[in-house]
């Protein structure tokens, strides 16, 4: 079995790796001639993230049979930080099961795979109504506009215009973009739609990705329904976010 994988530096691992620790402690990669793969959801299951990595997206990449590889998210995360921005990171699979992971030109580390605990994560079925893509820079600002008074976001789109807002004991919060404002490159509803989600999770996703590596963040949602955000990432492809909305009580 021959399967290595290049990347041409080191924020591509990083904003996947980042994204991932933001649910899950454990993750199993999955490999195949297409690329690298991951889904898992966090233990409450008010989050799932979906992540396709083509193999066009690496400098080199080699894959001749499918297969799964799984690894703590901390310990992983800490060989990856050792690496510069400009280093460029490969990772393959040794003879003896342990993974081989190559920093720049002279840092080479092993580390321990353990047993892939994947279930199959199937995404969820939806029709969305809105769907709304705002530039990573002014979402990130949208969000912590919100959290200033509240732990909830609620989005709010128009055919014209696309609403945040959050309301808690300290007051409300309110950001309006209308359509074909550059900070809200992509607009397309179908039917009037509302929904809330938490903050929690959206600024820790948000946080994790990071405006450098994502362009655009493209919110996809119905009323009352889950969100699906995706984050367009240069050399990567897409990373999807799926949260739960808020049920009212």
């Amino acid at each position: 079995m021959v399967f290595s994988a290049k990347t041409g530096g080191s924020d591509e691992w990083k904003a996947v790796i980042s994204a991932i620790s933001t649910l899950v402690e454990e993750a199993t990669f999955e490999a195949t001639g297409e690329g690298i793969a991951f889904r898992g959801m966090d233990p409450s299951h008010v989050a799932l993230i979906d992540i396709a990595w083509p193999n066009s997206a690496f400098e080199k990449y080699v894959c001749d049979e499918d297969i799964k590889f799984g690894v703590r998210i901390d310990e992983f995360s800490k060989l990856i930080k050792r690496s510069d921005k400009k280093d460029n990171i490969e990772i393959s699979i040794s003879e003896d099961k342990l993974l081989l992971v190559t920093i720049g030109k002279n840092k080479k580390y092993k580390m321990r795979l353990i047993e892939s605990s994947a279930t199959d994560t199937p995404l969820p079925k939806i029709t969305y109504n809105a769907k709304v893509g705002v530039t990573s820079s002014e979402f990130d600002k949208i969000l912590g506009d919100i959290q200033v008074v509240s732990e909830y976001l609620s989005i709010n789109a128009t055919p014209t215009t696309a609403e945040f807002s959050g309301r808690g004991d300290s007051g409300e919060a309110i950001i309006t973009l209308e359509k074909g404002m550059p900070e809200m490159p992509e607009m397309e509803v179908k039917e009037d739609s509302n929904a809330t989600y938490s903050l929690e999770y959206l600024n820790s996703i948000v946080k994790a990705i990071g405006s450098t590596v994502a362009n655009t963040v493209v919110c996809e949602f119905s009323s009352k329904m889950p969100l699906r955000l995706e984050f367009k990432v240069a050399n990567i492809g897409r990373i999807h976010f799926y949260l739960a909305p808020r049920v009212e009580s």
